[in-house]
């Protein structure tokens, strides 16, 4: 286990660790195949974060998402993203190309929610 914890709080800010595309029941297991499954894999990943803080992505207010092949996947998580969110009400976003991630992923996502 990482030394970090998933979820802080502060003044009504949850600042959510950035997710891998792994499954939680099995983490050594192969990560999916392509950036679309691990995109939705790591949004189940922060959505069990923020359910356990009694929060939900429409709590979000901004994100942060690492790509190891940005030219190639840009485009992909592009399509994908929306459908995570509420009809115009995606949150702050910034996008940036890494040269690695750990366990081998080609996205891991971090965020920022504000408690109601």
């Amino acid at each position: 286990m990482a030394p970090f914890s998933h979820a802080v709080e502060a003044d009504g800010f949850v600042f959510i660790t950035g997710q891998m595309p792994t499954d939680p029941a099995a983490p050594d297991a192969p990560l999916p195949e392509g950036i679309a499954a691990q995109t939705q894999r790591v949004m189940d990943n922060l959505r069990i974060v923020l359910a356990g803080i009694g929060l939900g992505f429409e709590h979000v207010t901004m994100a942060r998402i690492y790509l190891t092949a940005f030219e190639r996947d840009y485009a992909g998580l592009n399509a994908l993203w929306p459908s995570f969110f509420e009809a115009g009400k995606l949150p702050a976003r910034t996008t940036v190309g890494v040269t690695a991630l750990a366990v081998g992923a080609l996205v891991e996502i971090d965020m920022v929610a504000r408690r109601p």
